[in-house]
C-alpha cells in the first residue's frame, strides 16, 4: 500500500511541467492558435469565443483583429483572478498577448491569402483548438469565454467544449449581419469542429501537468 502511494506520487511529479516546459508550451500553443486565426481570417469566416467576436468586429469596423482581441479580453481578467487565481490569469494574459503578436507576424510573413472559406473554417479551427488544448494543459487559456467554460466544467461538471459551443454558436449567429448565409454556415461548422475537439480531449483528470 505504501509503495503504491509512492509510485503514484512519483507519477504525478513526473507529469508536472517545469518553468521551461511552460514557456515553450504556452509559446508554441499561442503560435498554433494564431495560425488558426490567420486561416480563418484568410477564409473570411468567424469562429466562437473572443477570437470569433474579434474577427467579427474587425470585419465590420476599421479596427484590426489584434486590437479588438486585446480589448475584448481585458474584461474577463478579473473573473479569471477571482475564480482561477493569479497564476492562471497571468499565464492567460501572456497567451493573449502572444496570440496578438503572432497573428500580426503571421499575416506580415505569409501575406494576404485567398483560400476557400470552408477550408479556412475547418482547418483554422482544428489548428486553433490544438493550440487551446496546449494552453489548457499548461494551466493557461486564451481568456474570455475560455475562462467561463473552464469554470463551468470545474464547478458544475459541464464539459468545457460543450459550454463553449453554446456561446460560440451565439457569436457565429452574429455573422449574419456582416456575411452571407453560406459563410455563416461554414463558420458554424468550424466552431463545432473546434469545440468537438475540446470536448473529446479536455476532460477533468485526464491530464495532469
Amino acid at each position: 500500500m505504501h509503495n503504491t502511494s509512492v509510485d503514484d506520487s512519483r507519477t504525478t511529479n513526473a507529469q508536472s511541467h517545469s518553468l521551461l516546459d511552460d514557456i515553450v508550451g504556452i509559446s508554441a500553443s499561442a503560435l498554433l492558435a494564431s495560425v488558426g486565426v490567420f486561416l480563418m481570417d484568410s477564409g473570411h469566416v468567424v469562429t466562437g469565443g473572443i477570437a470569433g467576436l474579434a474577427l467579427l468586429i474587425s470585419y465590420a469596423t476599421p479596427l484590426s483583429f489584434s486590437v479588438v482581441w486585446i480589448l475584448a479580453s481585458i474584461p474577463f481578467l478579473p473573473l479569471a483572478v477571482w475564480k482561477k487565481g493569479w497564476n492562471f490569469t497571468l499565464r492567460s494574459l501572456v497567451a493573449i498577448v502572444l496570440v496578438s503578436l503572432f497573428t500580426q507576424l503571421t499575416a506580415m510573413n505569409l501575406g494576404p491569402l485567398d483560400i476557400d472559406p470552408l477550408f479556412g473554417a475547418v482547418v483554422g479551427n482544428v489548428v486553433a483548438s490544438i493550440g487551446v488544448l496546449g494552453l489548457f494543459r499548461h494551466r493557461s487559456s486564451l481568456g474570455g469565454f475560455n475562462v467561463v467554460a473552464l469554470i463551468a466544467q470545474e464547478q458544475y461538471g459541464w464539459r468545457a467544449g460543450y459550454v463553449q459551443l453554446v456561446i460560440d454558436l451565439a457569436i457565429v449567429a452574429g455573422a449574419f449581419f456582416v456575411a452571407s448565409p453560406m459563410i455563416v454556415l461554414y463558420s458554424a461548422v468550424g466552431a463545432f469542429v473546434f469545440n468537438f475537439i475540446l470536448a473529446l480531449n479536455h476532460r477533468e483528470g485526464r491530464y495532469n501537468g
